[in-house]
């Protein structure tokens, strides 16, 4: 199975990829100020419609696991992202959350036992100065929530990415349900904090219309989906070391469709960053777990608890 690793990794990928979209869709076609309006668009509609496909409901302890993991991975970390993207610049967004894998090797340590390497820590550092490289332009004063916001957010997805590998999943439970239960979970904790925070939705036109749907199929629905897939057969920190795609994605969508420059340093950031994709990759092989068992429960593995995750997702 060793040969079908790199199509799980670039499969994995495309998750971040698609995150990388985010911040353009969220600034050019959606209603500004709203992050929980957004972030409950975002999450309940893709969470609804995985359950309507795996037709699969949490039982016993899944119940509050379910419920802990939709609050890290969803209902705290997509309302904490749209907000520092529309309190920030992108860029500034964007390298702030570049710390996320530091975070999981951290957090790894402590809740898995995993010991953090020089080399791991090493690569975690070389992707946020690439990234750093790539997205930050000189700018005024920070504003204090928005950094906050970001680093609540990053922390929020470690933290989930984190206890999902610790808990595996249910025998017989595939990534569709498990996908669907945090996403519905995540989704409902938002809708009441969104309609007394916000108040009513906002009017809609097409192209919001739009937006959302995209960001509920393809971003979510789709990229979740492929993301916790690998996530049972990866591991933590090889995951999240796909995280970088995420901001120079966005990079590329903000030069390509948007008309923004890039220039030598942001280029030459951009390949630090992918080279320490590629690096993390192998930094974390000896540790992923065995492709043939994907999701591998307590139950196979010989463990109380095994995994899931997501690593920080970002915001251009």
């Amino acid at each position: 199975m060793a040969a079908g690793r790199p199509a799980l990794i670039a499969l994995t990928a495309l998750a971040p990829v698609s995150w990388g979209t985010t911040y353009a869709v969220a600034t050019e076609f959606l209603p500004a100020d709203r992050p929980l309006f957004t972030g409950l668009m975002r999450a309940l509609p893709a969470g609804l419609l995985l359950l309507a496909l795996a037709r699969v409901l949490p039982r016993g302890a899944w119940w509050w696991k379910a419920t802990v993991l939709g609050a890290l991975n969803i209902g705290a970390f997509f309302p904490l992202l749209f907000l520092s993207a529309y309190r920030l610049p992108g860029g500034t967004a964007a390298a702030v959350g570049s710390v996320g894998p530091l975070f999981v090797v951290g957090l790894s340590a402590l809740l898995l036992g995993h010991r953090p390497t020089m080399r791991s820590v090493l690569t975690g550092v070389v992707a946020a100065f690439g990234v750093s490289l790539v997205v930050l332009k000189a700018a005024g004063a920070l504003d204090a929530l928005g950094v906050s916001a970001a680093l609540a957010s990053t922390a929020s997805m470690s933290a989930g990415t984190v206890l999902t590998q610790r808990w595996g999943r249910p025998d017989g439970v595939g990534p569709l349900a498990l996908t669907g239960w945090q996403l519905t979970a995540g989704g409902l904790l938002i809708a009441p904090l969104a309609l007394l925070a916000e108040g009513a939705p906002p009017a809609l036109d097409g192209p919001a219309v739009g937006g959302y749907l995209y960001l509920a199929l393809a971003n979510t629905a789709l990229a979740y989906w492929l993301w916790f897939r690998g996530i049972g057969r990866l591991s933590a920190t090889q995951v999240t070391f796909l995280g970088p795609l995420s901001p120079l994605t966005a990079a590329v969508v903000g030069w390509a469709a948007l008309g923004q420059e890039l220039t030598p340093v942001q280029l030459a950031g951009m390949v630090l960053a992918f080279g320490a994709t590629a690096a993390g990759q192998l930094a974390s092989r000896a540790r992923a777990a065995d492709p043939s068992e994907p999701f591998s429960s307590p139950s196979r593995n010989g463990r109380k608890d095994s995994m899931d995750l997501t690593g920080p997702a970002l915001r251009r």
